[in-house]
């Protein structure tokens, strides 16, 4: 019979390191924790993107409410526009989106190459 396994939605402190903890297996479903720095999600879960630093139509305050533990990013769009300069000067990614939860951002390598037509490439970047 299925194992039953109950949600809880905690922060952690900004200084934790990452971790990745498997809490029970159904043949080859796995629940498990993983702590980041801002939160401690509970998977599987729901990733909604946020390739610019917000989702389309919903305040941060409405993922909480609907459960969203962590959103999605993408470093090359995040660079393109709103930048990293403002980004930073703003106090971060968290800040700048208003979101205290779990965040993750891929290196939009894909975009790097499939855009690379797009790209001026310099001896300094």
């Amino acid at each position: 019979s299925a194992q039953r396994f109950r949600l809880r939605f905690s922060t952690s402190p900004p200084s934790m390191a990452l971790r990745f903890e498997v809490l029970g297996r159904f043949n080859r479903a796995r629940a498990a924790r993983l702590t980041l720095p801002h939160f401690t999600c509970q998977t599987p879960l729901f990733m909604p993107v946020g390739t610019q630093g917000t989702i389309k139509g919903l305040t941060t305050d409405q993922l909480e409410t609907i459960g969203c533990q962590i959103i999605l990013g993408n470093t090359y769009h995040l660079e393109l526009r709103p930048g990293s300069q403002l980004i930073d000067d703003l106090g971060g990614l968290h800040k700048f989106m208003n979101w205290k939860r779990a965040l993750l951002t891929d290196s939009g390598g894909f975009q790097m190459v499939s855009l690379l037509h797009l790209a001026d490439i310099t001896e300094e970047g």
